[in-house]
């Protein structure tokens, strides 16, 4: 039994388990020792990864992709996981210097989605296993311009890891600027040069 059917007293015969869901645990613990976001015992809070770290980090997440893509149950599919492996490709033969990924708080804050508004033939586009199969299904609708939905399952690694969405490469990693107007009457006020 996985830790959420204990918590919820589900008895394993009343839940299916997805056979297409990646295992990122190793991908989640390498995060968390090579980016320093656990908040416990790090006395280097500047310390970046290193390169081998860093690919190191990028070779998981490919490699759960690729066991994905070993039994794809499309073509579509197939070549969807076989985009992103090989966006990885790059990443980790010239590792970043930093994980240009998104916080776990990001992560955390996506908009779920409703049950009752996801159609009985909805899948995600990673695991590729329709929403409404899993009884305790959390999807999630990145806000990008297409408003891709993904079970948080399988986006949360990609968005830790590139920050951006797998469909459309929307960039989630960069912070809006926000320009604050300058007050004019402020300059005025200050006419006399009182204040510096």
């Amino acid at each position: 039994m996985n830790p959420y059917e204990i918590e919820h007293n589900i008895k394993a015969s009343e839940s299916q388990p997805h056979r297409r869901r990646p295992d990122m645990s190793t991908f989640t613990s390498h995060l968390h020792q090579i980016s320093g976001d656990s908040g416990e015992g790090h006395t280097r809070p500047h310390a970046v990864p290193t390169p081998v770290d860093t690919a190191a980090l990028f070779r998981l997440l490919q490699d759960q992709l690729g066991t994905l893509a070993s039994d794809a149950p499309s073509e579509e599919n197939r070549q969807f996981l076989e985009l992103l492996m090989s966006n990885l490709e790059n990443d980790i033969a010239h590792p970043p210097e930093h994980i240009p990924g998104v916080s776990q708080e990001y992560v955390d804050s996506l908009d779920r989605v409703s049950r009752k508004s996801i159609k009985d033939d909805d899948s995600c586009p990673i695991c590729a296993e329709r929403y409404l199969d899993d009884q305790y299904c959390l999807v999630v609708e990145l806000p990008c311009a297409g408003r891709h939905k993904f079970d948080l399952e399988c986006v949360g690694p990609w968005l830790r890891s590139k920050g951006n969405c797998p469909m459309c490469r929307h960039d989630f990693s960069k912070k809006k600027v926000i320009e604050i107007p300058k007050d004019e009457e402020e300059d005025e006020d200050d006419m006399d040069g009182l204040y510096g």
